[in-house]
């Protein structure tokens, strides 16, 4: 009998070893690099002291279209859906997020105008605001079309502004997904800013991850997904399903209904479950 119980013990703790290098958020290399991807989608598992203390500790700065929009809009819904603790306005009253939203002037995301418009927008906003201490662009299809020395100007600015202003928080972000699968030039392109991520030890929002994948793990990422959530089922090259909604029609009650620019509301809820474990591991929280 006690040998049995030995035994259980030490399946457990490999089981809850796995589950924390492969089944929850992460740290990258050996840099402290966060990154917030599909393995951050679980609500639950945010203790509330961090979602208070992201509260009280962070004054953001998000830049971004339509597409970036999907993490806003998604964040008002959550507020319905589950609650005040998840409030948020510019300027952060009545104990709400202070996430400053559409605020920097002067681009409107990471590739328009052009590729490096934001960059000053950034530095004169927080010359203005010195208050603000974390960062977040977003782009809006502009990494489809990226070469590898563009994305290198995106890398290469954000860390001038990581050195230049040291007690902000930048976070980077991969670009929405297009439809051309693991060969295409999209996913190409996010890999090179993932690998910067991870070995320099940088803070990644996934944006590409987290579309890849429905909330039971399921991953789509060989089945040409695009940012509609659409994929092929049978590998004829035509998108027929439609990964959210299967699952919204299989899970009435377990999401709500948002703004989901461009996509489904499933996808915009993920965007809004994951930018909160951004908040929180920002504001020291170690993870699950």
């Amino acid at each position: 009998m006690l040998i049995k119980k030995l035994i259980n013990l030490f399946l457990l703790s490999i089981l809850a070893i796995f589950i924390t290098l492969f089944c929850s958020c992460h740290f990258g290399n050996d840099n402290d690099a966060i990154i917030i991807d599909h393995n951050c989608t679980n609500l639950s598992l945010i203790p509330e002291q961090w979602v208070n203390k992201a509260k009280t500790d962070l004054h953001i700065a998000y830049g971004h279209t339509s597409h970036g929009s999907q993490l806003t809009d998604g964040m008002t819904g959550l507020v319905s859906f589950k609650g005040e603790l998840y409030a948020w306005n510019n300027g952060g009253t009545n104990g709400a997020l202070d996430l400053r939203d559409r605020a920097i002037s002067g681009a409107n995301d990471l590739g328009n105008p052009n590729r490096t418009a934001w960059e000053a927008a950034t530095r004169n906003y927080l010359d203005d605001n010195p208050d603000i201490n974390v960062i977040i662009w977003s782009w809006c299809g502009q990494v489809s079309s990226a070469t590898e020395s563009d994305i290198n100007t995106y890398l290469n600015l954000m860390n001038g502004l990581e050195e230049d202003y040291s007690d902000v928080k930048f976070v980077y972000m991969t670009g929405h997904l297009d439809g051309t699968g693991l060969d295409g030039n999209l996913h190409i392109r996010n890999e090179q800013i993932r690998n910067y991520c991870e070995t320099n030890g940088k803070i990644l929002y996934d944006f590409a991850d987290i579309e890849t994948y429905d909330p039971d793990g399921t991953y789509f990422g060989d089945k040409i997904p695009n940012d509609n959530c659409a994929y092929d089922t049978d590998g004829n090259g035509s998108r027929d399903g439609n990964w959210a909604i299967e699952w919204q029609d299989a899970h009435p009650g377990k999401w709500y209904n948002c703004g989901a620019a461009h996509t489904q509301p499933l996808n915009a809820n993920l965007k809004a479950y994951a930018v909160w474990y951004l908040w929180a591991q920002i504001a020291d929280w170690s993870g699950p």
